[in-house]
């Protein structure tokens, strides 16, 4: 059973946790880590997503961030981060590889396979810029069913109409796409 840090709206643990069963049914606070794997395509860039497996919890079949998952009680984001990145894709993050990218909130309720999902989480985004090679990843096949490159452009276009193509979170894109243009800037 995986267990959670209750956090406060910042991310911040309260010293209490929770179960994941639990903060998903009554839509109690906890954190997770969201890498994006981004490459430069000429003048843009593209985001590498991963297609949620079908029986995953929420959003089954959706194309979503490149490697996301909760952030284990006590645990830090950056050590959860590094550890999601393996599990799902089999990329092994070192020091300095994981760029932090800032945080966000999700917060919503839906109903998926008939039963309602409370999600209530602070997200810390890092970015990975590594090069990658999708033929060589290592697919966790529980969570993921295949990774495709997209123009970053494309994904929130699809974001803000919702598409039903991505069901990734469009504020944790924003953080994404604000973090790429700073460093374009060169700050």
């Amino acid at each position: 059973m995986e267990i959670f840090d209750i956090t406060d709206d910042n991310g911040i643990p309260t010293g209490k946790t929770i179960s994941r069963n639990e903060a998903h049914e009554k839509g109690i606070p906890h954190r997770t880590a969201h890498i994006w794997i981004v490459r430069k395509k000429n003048d843009s860039y593209q985001v590498l997503l991963q297609k949620r497996s079908a029986e995953k919890e929420s959003f089954p079949g959706m194309y979503d961030t490149s490697s996301a998952g909760h952030i284990q009680a006590g645990d830090d984001p950056l050590e959860s981060a590094q550890r999601e990145l393996h599990e799902e894709l089999g990329i092994k993050a070192n020091e300095g590889d994981l760029s932090f990218a800032g945080k966000f909130h999700i917060k919503y309720e839906m109903e998926f396979h008939g039963k309602m999902f409370r999600d209530n989480e602070v997200a810390f985004v890092y970015v990975y810029e590594k090069p990658v090679d999708i033929g060589n990843l290592v697919l966790q096949k529980e969570e993921v069913d295949e990774v495709r490159w997209f123009d970053i452009e494309e994904v929130h276009e699809g974001c803000l109409h919702r598409d039903g193509t991505f069901c990734v979170p469009i504020e944790g894109l924003e953080t994404l796409m604000k973090y790429l243009d700073l460093q374009r800037m060169g700050r």
